[in-house]
């Protein structure tokens, strides 16, 4: 397994049982995993998080280093594509002295508090509203997001996280233009059910769930809306059966 798998918390080295076997050797990724001199055989693991890692053990045994190297070529040039793409909207940490990222970029959302009144946190739920699960939030650094575009994203879903972000930064200068608190970013996401029933919004039913063209093209609609985070981490409510 890679220095950067070992060093991530909770992913210790990879398992495969012995039930796996016939299955990794028909693509010949067992004999492969078998020169691996830090390879060695496991019996049992009481507990742990072993599974993580069978997948990228499996696909590093069935690629050579060519392969893995076009990999990681791709993933980089996706994310600095990405990021050059939205370098005129959003600021992003840790560009180098090139300008250039590695396989992530992280954007800089510190200052939304102050200039929209809406944090990452918000932005993080307004995405469910485009159909896109919000990317490593606050993490390494406190208010941004943290994209980390993989080897096989193709570019159209690339260009539409890209319409995305750009759209709701729009939104986010307009609620401040407005001062309008009850606004489509704050009230995010927003649920069928809403849709639905009654609305007392200032904006209208389609900004809220389809914003951009693309989305009617598969619209996803999240089951639940904006939960209190504050009070779930501050109050253990236990639902326990008999």
């Amino acid at each position: 397994m890679s220095r950067e798998a070992e060093g991530r918390a909770g992913l210790p080295q990879s398992g495969i049982k012995r039930r796996f076997g016939a299955r990794l050797r028909r693509f010949g990724a067992l004999e492969r995993l078998r020169k691996q001199p830090s390879v060695l055989t496991v019996k049992r693991v009481k507990s742990g998080k072993v599974i993580l890692c069978a997948l990228p053990a499996c696909l590093s045994a069935q690629r050579d280093g060519d392969g893995l190297r076009r990999a990681t070529e791709m993933a980089i040039v996706n994310a600095n594509y990405m990021s050059s793409a939205l370098k005129s909207e959003y600021r992003t940490y840790y560009s180098g002295e090139t300008g250039r990222v590695g396989h992530e970029m992280i954007l800089d959302l510190t200052h939304f508090k102050k200039d929209y009144n809406i944090d990452c946190g918000d932005i993080a739920h307004r995405l469910m509203d485009y159909g896109f699960h919000a990317p490593t939030l606050s993490f390494p650094v406190h208010e941004t997001l943290m994209v980390e575009p993989t080897e096989s994203e193709p570019k159209a879903e690339m260009d539409r996280f890209i319409a995305t972000l750009i759209q709701i930064k729009r939104e986010c200068e307009e609620a401040a233009a407005s001062g309008e608190a009850d606004n489509v970013v704050v009230n995010a996401p927003h649920t069928a059910a809403e849709i639905c029933g009654e609305w007392s919004h200032p904006y209208t039913r389609e900004k809220a769930v389809f914003p951009l063209d693309f989305i009617r093209e598969s619209k996803f609609f999240p089951y639940v809306s904006k939960i209190d985070n504050g009070y779930g981490d501050r109050n253990l409510v236990c639902r326990c059966t008999e």
